[in-house]
């Protein structure tokens, strides 16, 4: 017997960016490289900094409040909490258990998902699945990352890639024929080392041997994760279109995981969409993993350029490797 379902729609939006700025200027001063290298590869002229004092849950918090109130919800009113990252607090409580007892959700489950850039993807495809089957009524999902806490500052192919920042939004029950309309989600652990962190971890367990060899930090393989991204990132965001019978012609708006220009790039041309109708920010914030989506969306919403109506396309790919797409009805 088919479950009677239910649409899971975006109620409501928030995002925050810590006020330390780092330019490309910044880094001429720190490493082998120059604001010209920089964007041309990346697109990347600056990124934001946490200060010293700002964990993960921080900076989820004040994405969270700003998603609860324009979604006109509380604390009291969630069932689940969900958060993206793989710069928690601490191992645990998981980042999402410190923000259900900060937000006063009394009643919410809470966790966190470690898909890297693809978290925000996963976490709504989650809370999509809850609420069309009516397990849950509110969800409140996070991407949020303090990268630069695990980043190599002598490594010049890394460090001027990332940057930290929270988005997040509150899914509710939507009527026929808006919230979300279709989701995908994929991995492949064969190719993991392409981009990682290695120590930290039972299997590396951090030594003084080991961070003398930096193991602390990220590293990537970006050369091999471009050719596999475009493809991932195209291929997500078609089977999604076709769940809802929909063309990329159709869509109001792609909303790509903010990683590399190129990588953007070439996702819109292999889907033939103009780039009027890509949401791009990476200019001004980098790479900000799971929260790329969440905050690039916000941005576009309150600068008036996403309307309620609008069909969205957002689509990721990260280490793990992770990829995902969702289509919604904004």
């Amino acid at each position: 017997m088919e479950l009677n379902k239910r649409r899971a729609r975006i109620a409501g939006v928030g995002y925050y960016l810590p006020d330390i700025v780092l330019s490309n200027r910044d880094f001429e001063r720190m490493v082998d490289t120059s604001d010209e290298w920089i964007v041309t590869r990346t697109g990347i002229k600056e990124r934001r900094m946490a200060r010293d004092e700002e964990a993960s849950s921080d900076l989820a918090l004040k994405a969270a409040l700003m998603a609860m109130e324009d979604a006109g919800i509380t604390g009291e009113d969630l069932d689940i909490i969900i958060v993206g990252t793989v710069t928690p607090d601490m191992p645990f409580p998981s980042t999402g258990c410190l923000l259900q007892d900060r937000l006063g959700a009394r009643k919410a489950s809470a966790f966190d998902i470690t898909a890297a850039c693809s978290g925000f993807i996963y976490g709504v495809t989650l809370a999509d699945s809850m609420i069309s089957t009516s397990k849950a009524d509110y969800v409140l999902v996070i991407g949020v990352e303090t990268l630069t806490r695990i980043l190599d500052f002598k490594d010049r192919k890394t460090c001027v890639l990332f940057g930290d920042g929270a988005g997040a939004v509150v899914l509710g029950p939507g009527a026929e024929g808006e919230g979300v309309l279709g989701t995908f989600m994929r991995s492949d652990g064969s190719l993991g080392e392409l981009l990682y962190l290695p120590g930290g971890g039972s299997r590396r367990p951090l030594t003084p041997e080991r961070l003398e060899r930096r193991e602390q930090y990220v590293k990537m393989k970006g050369d091999g994760l471009f050719k596999y991204a475009v493809k991932a990132m195209v291929d997500a965001s078609k089977i999604v279109l076709d769940e809802a019978k929909l063309k990329p012609e159709d869509i109001d708006f792609l909303i790509p995981h903010q990683a590399n220009i190129r990588i953007i790039e070439g996702v819109r041309k292999r889907l033939s969409i103009p780039n009027e109708k890509v949401i791009v920010n990476i200019d001004r914030v980098g790479n900000t993993s799971a929260a790329s989506i969440p905050i690039a969306l916000g941005e576009a919403r309150d600068k008036g350029i996403i309307k309620r109506g609008d069909t969205l396309l957002m689509v990721a790919f990260g280490g793990g490797l992770t990829w995902g797409a969702i289509l919604a009805k904004y």
